[in-house]
C-alpha cells in the first residue's frame, strides 16, 4: 500500500512538472485552466503525503500480526525455492509444545503432493523443507528455525523481537491491524416483531450480532447496525382493529397498553374466532397499507410500545442498533418486482409470481396470489437496499439456522440478477443454533411457554447478586461497587456463556455453569481480571509509573513463563483477523481463556512483588513483570469490550 501510494506521488509530480513546462512553452490551453490543473495535482500530491504519513503513523503503533508476518516470510522463501509452483501451500500454526519452538511452517509436505502429482517428481518433505528454509530472507522476528520430523520447520522468535512488541502495546495501547482500504460492513442483527416481546431466540442473534459490530468497529471498518423489525404486515390489520375496538379514542387519548403480548392474543383469539372481526381485520391491512393518517397513527402508537419494551434489553445489554425494520422497504417491492419481471425470472403459478433460482428447488414467491408481497420480497428489497444505496461491501445477516435455505435463495437471487458479485462483495449468513434448557429441549417455561428475555435478565441479576453474597462481597464492597458486579457478572454470564459456544451448534442454558467461578466462564476472567489489576495497586505502582516504566524498562522474557505469557498476549491480533474472516467469536473467549490461565501461571512461577516473609512489608517490585501484569490486562480489556463484557476494578 505504502508503495503504491509513493509510487503515485511520484507520477503526480512529475506531471506537475509537465504542465509546468506545458505553459511556458505557450501551448494552447487557456492559462486558467493549466492553473486549475496544476493545484489539483499539487493537493492531491499534499493529500496522498498526508494519509501515506497517516497510515505510517497507524501502522507503526498497529499491534504486528506475528502469524501474517511469518506467513510473508515463508511465502517469500517458498517463491524463491519454487518460483514456478503455482499457489503453493502456505501453513504457519503456532506450536502446541516449546520443544517444537514457537510457530511452524509445515508446508513442505503439501509441496511434496503436488510436485509428485503435477510433475510426476518424487521428493520428500524433508528436503523440501531445508529448500525453504535456505531461502527465508532477512527478517527482524526469526531467531533461528529448525527441521523436525517428516519436514516440519519449527520456528523460534527473537527475544527482543517479542519484548519489542509488548512495549510497543504498553505505551501505544491495543490497536487494531492495518486493513488497508476502510470497508463498509451491514450487520443484520436482533430484528424482533412488532407486538411481540423478546424471548430466548432474540437473546443469541442480539449478542452475536453486536459483538461482531464490536469486532469490525475496532478493526477500522464502517459499521451500519440495522435492526429488521417485523413491523408491517397482515397482523397489524388484527391488532387495529383490536385497538379500535378497546380503545375507541385512542386518536386523542394515548391507550394504556400495558401489556402488548397480551394484546397481541386477545386480537389473535379474536381473529381465529369472530368472521366479522377478521373482516374488518383484513380492511384495516387495506387502509393501513394505503397510508390513511388515522390507520398509521394506530400503527405507530402500536410501534412505539413495542420500542420501549425492546429499548430496556437493549439498555440491559448495552446494545446500539438502528430500526429499519420491513415497512421501511415497503415502497420499493413494487420496483423490485417489476426489475425481476423486466429480466424475465418470473414465472406465474397458481396465480402467484415465482422466481426459480438455480440449484435450489423452492421458489422465492415475490407476490401471492392475493397480490400482496412476502418476506421473500421485503428481503430481496433489503438486500438490494444494502447493496446499492448503503454501498455496503461486507452483509452479514445473523439470524437462526433455520433460516439458511431461505437466505442462501434470496443471495444466489441478488447475484443471479446482477446486485453483486461474490468475489467483490461478501454476503454471509452468520447461522446459529438454538437455546436448550438443561433437559437438552428447546428452552421453555414449567408451563411450556417461551422464555420471556425481560425475566431471564432479571433472574440473572437475581442470581448474580446470590453468588456475591455467599462469597460475602456486600461485607468488603462498597453498595456502588456492589451494584457494579451485580450488573457486569449477571449480563456478562450470560453473554459470554452464549458466545463462549461455537454459534453453529445449539447449547445449553444453564445459570450454575455460566456463573461459576472456575472454568471457561465469564465469573473466573472478571474474576482474574480485577486479581491482575489489583497486583500493581497494592505494591502502591499508579498508571502513571507504569506509562513511565514501559517507556523506559525493557521485559525480559528469560523465564519460560515470562516468555509463554509475552507470546500468548501478541497473538491477539491473529486471534480476531481469523474471527473477521470465520465470524466464529468462540475463538476469542478461548483465547482469553488461555490467556487467562497462562497468566496463573507465570504469577505461579514468577514474583512481581517481593516481600518480606516477617512483616509483609514490600522488599523489591519487579517492573517488567508488573508491564507483563498491564499488558495482560490491556488485552482482556479490549477482549472484554469485543465482546460486550463490563468489567470492574473491585469484585
Amino acid at each position: 500500500q505504502f508503495a503504491f501510494q509513493e509510487n503515485e506521488i511520484k507520477l503526480l509530480t512529475a506531471e506537475i512538472e509537465r504542465l509546468k513546462n506545458f505553459g511556458c512553452l505557450g501551448v494552447s490551453p487557456s492559462l486558467e485552466g493549466l492553473r486549475d490543473e496544476n493545484a489539483k495535482l499539487k493537493y492531491r500530491v499534499n493529500f496522498l503525503k498526508k494519509s501515506l504519513q497517516e497510515e505510517r503513523n497507524k501502522s507503526t503503533k498497529s499491534m504486528i500480526n506475528i502469524n501474517s508476518c511469518l506467513q510473508e516470510i515463508f511465502g517469500a522463501a517458498i517463491q524463491a525455492a519454487y518460483p514456478d509452483l503455482e499457489n503453493p501451500p502456505l501453513v504457519v500454526t503456532p506450536s502446541q509444545q516449546p520443544k517444537f519452538g514457537d510457530y511452524q511452517c509445515n508446508s513442505a509436505m503439501g509441496i511434496s503432493q503436488i510436485l509428485l502429482k503435477t510433475r510426476e517428481q518424487k521428493v520428500i518433505p524433508r528436503e523440501i523443507a531445508e529448500k525453504i528454509a535456505k531461502n527465508i530472507p532477512a527478517n527482524e522476528c526469526i531467531e533461528k528455525v529448525e527441521i523436525a520430523g517428516p519436514g516440519f520447520i519449527n520456528v523460534h522468535l527473537r527475544k527482543d523481537f517479542v519484548s519489542k512488541q509488548l512495549s510497543s502495546l504498553l505505551i501505544n495501547g491495543v490497536q487494531p491491524p492495518a486493513i488497508g482500504k476502510r470497508k463498509k460492513v451491514v450487520v443484520d442483527f436482533s430484528s424482533p416483531n412488532i407486538a411481540k416481546e423478546m424471548h430466548v431466540g432474540h437473546l443469541r442473534s442480539t449478542i452475536i450480532g453486536e459483538s461482531m459490530c464490536r469486532l469490525f468497529e475496532f478493526a477500522g471498518y464502517d459499521v451500519l447496525r440495522l435492526n429488521h423489525l417485523g413491523d408491517w404486515g397482515t397482523q397489524f390489520g388484527m391488532l387495529i382493529a383490536h385497538l379500535q375496538d378497546k380503545f375507541p379514542d385512542y386518536l386523542t387519548v394515548s391507550p394504556p397498553i400495558g401489556d402488548l403480548q397480551a394484546f397481541y392474543k386477545e386480537s389473535k383469539r379474536r381473529f381465529d374466532t369472530e368472521e366479522e372481526f377478521k373482516k374488518r381485520a383484513y380492511q384495516c391491512v387495506v387502509l393501513l397499507q394505503s397510508k390513511n393518517p388515522d390507520f398509521i397513527k394506530a400503527w405507530n402508537l402500536i410501534c412505539d410500545v413495542s420500542r420501549r419494551e425492546f429499548q430496556k434489553i437493549y439498555n440491559c445489554l448495552d446494545v446500539r442498533i438502528i430500526e429499519r425494520g420491513e415497512s421501511f422497504y415497503h415502497e420499493m417491492m413494487k420496483d423490485i418486482v417489476k426489475e425481476f419481471e423486466d429480466k424475465g425470472f418470473v414465472q406465474v403459478d397458481d396465480g402467484r409470481k415465482v422466481v426459480f433460482v438455480p440449484g435450489f428447488a423452492v421458489p422465492l414467491t415475490i407476490v401471492k396470489s392475493d397480490g400482496g408481497y412476502t418476506y421473500d420480497t421485503s428481503d430481496l428489497a433489503a438486500l438490494k437496499h444494502r447493496l446499492c444505496e448503503e454501498k455496503g461491501d461486507i452483509l452479514i445477516y445473523v439470524v437462526d439456522s433455520g433460516q439458511s435455505v431461505h437466505f442462501q435463495t434470496v443471495f444466489a437471487a441478488g447475484q443471479m440478477i446482477g446486485w453483486y458479485d461474490p468475489k467483490v462483495t461478501r454476503v454471509a449468513h452468520a447461522a446459529f443454533g438454538v437455546v436448550l434448557g438443561e433437559d437438552k429441549k428447546k428452552f421453555k417455561t414449567r408451563s411450556g411457554d417461551t422464555v420471556r428475555l425481560i425475566d431471564l435478565l432479571e433472574e440473572g441479576l437475581k442470581r448474580a447478586m446470590d453468588k456475591l453474597k455467599d462469597k460475602e462481597r456486600d461485607k468488603v464492597l462498597t453498595p456502588e461497587e456492589l451494584k457494579a458486579a451485580q450488573t457486569s457478572v449477571a449480563f456478562g454470564c450470560i453473554k459470554y456463556a452464549d458466545l463462549s459456544h461455537n454459534r453453529l451448534n445449539d447449547y445449553v442454558f444453564s445459570f450454575d455453569k455460566m456463573l461459576d467461578d472456575r472454568g471457561n466462564t465469564a465469573a473466573y476472567l472478571l474474576y482474574a481480571f480485577t486479581r491482575i489489576r489489583a497486583i500493581a495497586r497494592l505494591a502502591n505502582i499508579d498508571e502513571q509509573m507504569l506509562r513511565k516504566a514501559a517507556r523506559e524498562e525493557v521485559l525480559i522474557l528469560d523465564h519460560e513463563k515470562e516468555w509463554k505469557l509475552g507470546k500468548c498476549i501478541l497473538r491477539f491480533p491473529e486471534i480476531l483477523q481469523k474471527i473477521l474472516e470465520d465470524l466464529l467469536l468462540h475463538t476469542l473467549c478461548d483465547y482469553l481463556y488461555e490467556l487467562a490461565t497462562t497468566f496463573t501461571e507465570f504469577y505461579d512461577s514468577c514474583y512481581c512483588v517481593e516481600k518480606d516473609r516477617q512483616t509483609g512489608q514490600i522488599v523489591k517490585v519487579n517492573m517488567w513483570r508488573l508491564l507483563l501484569c498491564e499488558a495482560t490486562a490491556t488485552i482482556m480489556a479490549k477482549g472484554f469490550d469485543i465482546l460486550g463484557i463490563k468489567p470492574v476494578q473491585r469484585m
